[in-house]
């Protein structure tokens, strides 16, 4: 069990940082520090989105180094030699058919398209191990998360809490540009402009207790 005083010193432990250059990576076993701190160092929601829930840092230091233990594939990305994200690849076994994927990323980087740029390499990885499947599950809350994964294909279930679905990796995810808008005449702006004021003065007669014949 480590004390408060430890856990405190492992999350104020400057990183070392990369000499191996480049924004994303794959992380050695013995780059275990790197890892860790940045999962120590998300904020509250960012780990409640993370861990579907709001755990110890002594959990998140176990739950690292049973990560880097098990074989779990950890792709990096660097910002300034620190990994400001993370995505997973927990490999198959007797109990999960497919591997699972978990992502993690610092708010000081949200909406800067780390999450794509993880998702995409991860996904180039989990190919070249000869994976057809990929598992994902994420807090039913973290809509950030459900968007990416519906970005690449993913078809999520809502149950127990969670958000799980497949991303078939024999399939191409569907181009994400945005489907062209109708053109709007003036019959269209009249028209709605009409229920509008129908709908305003149905709640104003509802509001009074009148009832309109």
């Amino acid at each position: 069990m480590f004390s408060p005083a430890t856990i405190i010193a492992i999350a104020a432990r400057k990183p070392r940082v990369s000499s191996k250059g480049g924004p994303v990576r794959l992380l050695a076993a013995s780059e275990l520090p790197l890892f860790r701190d940045h999962l120590l160092r998300l904020d509250r929601d960012s780990r409640r989105d993370r861990f579907n829930g709001s755990l110890s840092d002594e959990w998140v230091v176990k739950y690292a180094e049973r990560s880097v233990q098990d074989g779990t594939v950890i792709l990096a990305y660097f910002e300034d030699g620190v990994v400001r994200g993370a995505a997973e690849l927990h490999q198959a076994d007797l109990t999960n058919i497919e591997p699972e994927v978990a992502f993690s990323v610092e708010s000081c980087m949200r909406r800067k398209g780390v999450g794509s740029i993880l998702f995409t390499q991860l996904i180039a990885k989990a190919r070249s191990m000869g994976y057809k499947k990929l598992r994902v599950t994420t807090g039913a809350q973290n809509d950030a998360m459900r968007a990416l994964a519906g970005k690449f294909g993913a078809k999520l279930s809502f149950r127990h809490g969670e958000s799980t679905g497949v991303i078939d990796l024999t399939v191409e995810p569907a181009t994400t540009k945005a489907a062209p808008q109708p053109k709007v005449g003036a019959l269209t702006v009249a028209k709605a402009m009409g229920d509008y004021n129908r709908a305003a003065w149905r709640a104003w007669f509802d509001a009074a207790g009148i009832s309109k014949r």
